[in-house]
């Protein structure tokens, strides 16, 4: 048995120096920032972890699915880079499938990381 480290938890930057994902978690209730904070930890500790929890998206991008009070469903969508996950997107989920700006923007965000300066 292998003892599992924590993975550091990052947010994605955009170059004014605003964090998107930071903002909209700190938005959240006090009991949603709970559920968000713990389901984000679960990840950091158990990655590579899957259904219901967490998936894979694809290029690289992964979602955690998390389920709010009043019924609401929330996703952030992550990447692992540089031995950190970075999370590049949040949102209140209200179709069925994840919709394609949403993706396409946290993918726009994967891209831009991955092509910075060192």
């Amino acid at each position: 048995m292998t003892n599992k480290q924590k993975i550091p938890l990052a947010f994605y930057r955009t170059p004014t120096g605003r964090e998107p994902v930071r903002e909209w978690y700190k938005a959240q209730s006090k009991e949603d920032r709970y559920i968000l904070g713990t389901d984000l930890q679960r990840v950091q500790w158990q990655f590579p972890i899957g259904m219901p929890l967490c998936r894979p998206l694809g290029t690289g991008l992964y979602e955690v699915r998390s389920t709010l009070t009043n019924n609401r469903i929330a996703r952030v969508l992550f990447c692992l880079y540089r031995g950190q996950i970075v999370a590049l997107h949040a949102f209140i989920k209200k179709t069925k499938t994840t919709p394609d700006a949403d993706l396409a923007l946290a993918r726009k965000r994967l891209k831009e990381i991955e092509h910075e300066k060192e």
